[in-house]
């Protein structure tokens, strides 16, 4: 929207709140960028992004060249607060959704809010918290929701490695408390947003994003069972899926070693935590993907039998391919449970992630090593070929990503042909 001139408070500077806020702050807008984590805010006062993600570096320089964008803890007032700060699972039955920083968020900025003012909460929340959690406390402050100031949930729906152009691009669902809070978020939003800005409730915008990731949750927990079944009955599951796919109508998803991310493996909980006794299915398919890393751990454990293997070098750690992000990682789950594991010598390489156990040179991981097993599908990993594997003492390979191609010189084990394992031999030539 050309001439709108506002100041937005963003709380909470990471994955999704810092593209946010550098993204108003490109389109003109007086951004004030808040987090509670001092190094991540000297980070950017330096003019360093703090996570991986195309694009972002050269963006947070124009917006601190442009003087429209600058990070500090504390809030202060402005016409539009926007609240992305994490909601992790409660410890409780249900994993439930922790509003502990949510809630924190919204009560910094009570104290500068004024009338005509729009809070935003882009934070993933459970069903009906806009309306009963955070709008109390609004309006506990002496405000009226919808005359005074506007509440909005606003979620995100972007995919890493892409955020700030799916940003801009994708359909935007602005979820108000009344027609007159959407009225605003749709005015904010459309400063940017080329995609459809799609009026909603607070509460079934809560629900939308929720079950758009329930659903590749429930999907990716029948591939999982496929490649079960596969392995059972002898069947390359992975062929099946690839068949199945050609019809008009199916679109199975594809097996891995597990869900992670703060998305996949974290919303659905936060669904059935709200309604446990009419969602058994998303509750059968969270327990399906949170098992596959002891099922992929079983499947190496018995494949290192076979092969008399004592080296495993693992690729990848992060949930998914080509991010730094470890949050949830079924990767790291695996690593975990391998370590528990004697008798197994472990070397990690991820060229995405910088820790002190992880090696940092692919040639090193791998010599002497007895299995290459692929746990994230990084684009470096797709590119790998026989000659840089001369210096493992075996050449076993299993990939639970699918993007190693055949190779005579290689025994590879995919997700789709994990009944393979029983019938290996390493004296074949």
């Amino acid at each position: 929207m050309e001439g709108v001139k506002m100041k937005i408070v963003t709380i909470g500077l990471g994955y999704i709140g810092l593209p946010t806020a550098i993204m108003f702050a490109n389109y003109g807008q007086q951004v004030i960028g808040v987090d509670v984590q001092s190094e991540v805010v000297n980070s950017l006062q330096e003019g360093q992004v703090h996570i991986e993600e195309p694009g972002l570096q050269e963006a947070l320089t124009r917006a601190i060249s442009s003087e429209n964008f600058k990070a500090q803890t504390q809030v202060e007032q402005a016409d539009v607060f926007i609240v992305a700060v994490p909601t992790p699972n409660k410890e409780d039955r249900y994993k439930s959704c922790d509003l502990t920083y949510v809630i924190s968020a919204v009560n910094s900025l009570i104290p500068f809010l004024e009338k005509g003012n729009t809070v935003i909460v882009e934070s993933t929340i459970a069903p009906r918290t806009t309306e009963d959690v955070i709008l109390p406390l609004i309006e506990e402050a002496g405000f009226k929701v919808g005359e005074d100031v506007f509440l909005v949930h606003c979620p995100e729906r972007v995919l890493p490695g892409k955020i700030l152009q799916e940003l801009r691009y994708n359909n935007r669902i602005i979820g108000g408390v009344t027609e007159a809070c959407t009225k605003s978020g749709k005015e904010i939003y459309g400063i940017f947003v080329k995609g459809e800005l799609i009026s909603s409730s607070a509460s079934a915008a809560e629900l939308s994003k929720l079950m758009e990731n329930t659903y590749r949750d429930v999907n990716i927990a029948l591939a999982n069972e496929l490649a079960k079944i596969g392995d059972t009955l002898a069947i390359d599951s992975l062929e099946v899926i690839e068949m199945a796919n050609k019809h008009p109508r199916v679109n199975i998803h594809s097996p891995g070693p597990g869900v992670g991310g703060h998305c996949l493996a974290v919303d659905p909980y936060f669904i059935s935590s709200m309604a446990p006794t009419v969602t058994p299915l998303i509750q059968q398919a969270r327990e399906i993907n949170s098992t596959m890393p002891a099922f992929i751990v079983e499947k190496v454990e018995e494949l290192m039998t076979k092969i008399d293997g004592k080296k495993i070098t693992v690729l990848g750690v992060t949930y998914k391919g080509n991010v730094d992000d470890i949050r949830e990682s079924p990767a790291l789950e695996i690593v975990d449970l391998l370590k528990e594991k004697s008798g197994y010598e472990l070397s990690i390489f991820d060229p995405h992630v910088e820790k002190e156990w992880i090696e940092k040179e692919f040639k090193n991981a791998v010599i002497n090593s007895d299995l290459l097993l692929v746990l994230t599908d990084h684009d470096e990993f797709k590119t790998i070929d026989v000659d840089q594997l001369v210096q493992m003492r075996q050449k076993v390979v299993f990939d639970t990503k699918n993007i190693f191609g055949r190779n005579p010189a290689i025994k590879l084990i995919s997700l789709g042909s994990l009944a393979n394992i029983r019938d290996l031999n390493m004296n074949e030539k």
